[in-house]
């Protein structure tokens, strides 16, 4: 009876030492990770880049479709040279020149998916002693050149969407 009382006590000792894992095990478990995050946090990186110029592209389709939308309701004042003005709350009232309610109301702030929206080159002439604008551009630009996204876009009154690879307004490189 004693020696098997001895073999039992022998036998919880040896599981007590099975039952966690060393110190060496836990280091190259957690080298491996690290390896696998070096590998995998660049790529997500360039994932996030790629989806925000997307969503540039996108969001300069959007606008400029808004501005002609903008011309068709509301002929006398021409085209919008302020992106405020395609926006607007549908809760504070019917459309109007000054808030159309064409796009939506966080696009009309400019900024979106690390990329900053504006409307420039805006050509004006009076009619009618009234200013009205024939020309607009719609331009994104990253917030963060390399991060946020590596190109600009720009879009004007023909619709074409062109890119500038600096990330800036230059766009004269045509979208495929």
């Amino acid at each position: 009876m004693m020696t098997t009382i001895r073999n039992l006590e022998l036998d919880l000792i040896e599981q007590e030492r099975e039952a966690g894992f060393t110190l060496i095990e836990l280091l190259i478990v957690m080298s491996v990770m690290l390896i696998l995050m070096t590998l995998a946090v660049p790529q997500l990186l360039k994932l996030r880049k790629t989806t925000n110029e997307t969503s540039a592209v996108q969001s300069v389709r959007t606008i400029a479709a808004a501005e002609l939308s903008f011309n068709a309701a509301y002929p006398a004042n021409g085209f919008a040279c302020n992106i405020a003005q395609l926006g607007g709350d549908p809760k504070s009232g019917p459309p109007s020149a000054q808030a159309a309610q064409l796009i939506d109301p966080g696009l009309a702030a400019g900024q979106k998916a690390g990329y900053t929206f504006a409307i420039t080159n805006c050509n004006k002439v009076t009619v009618n002693n009234q200013d009205m604008y024939t020309t607009f551009q719609v331009t994104a630009v990253p917030q963060a050149i390399g991060k946020t996204g590596d190109n600009g876009y720009c879009s004007d009154e023909n619709n074409i969407i062109r890119k500038d690879p600096t990330g800036g307004t230059n766009c004269t490189v045509a979208m495929q």
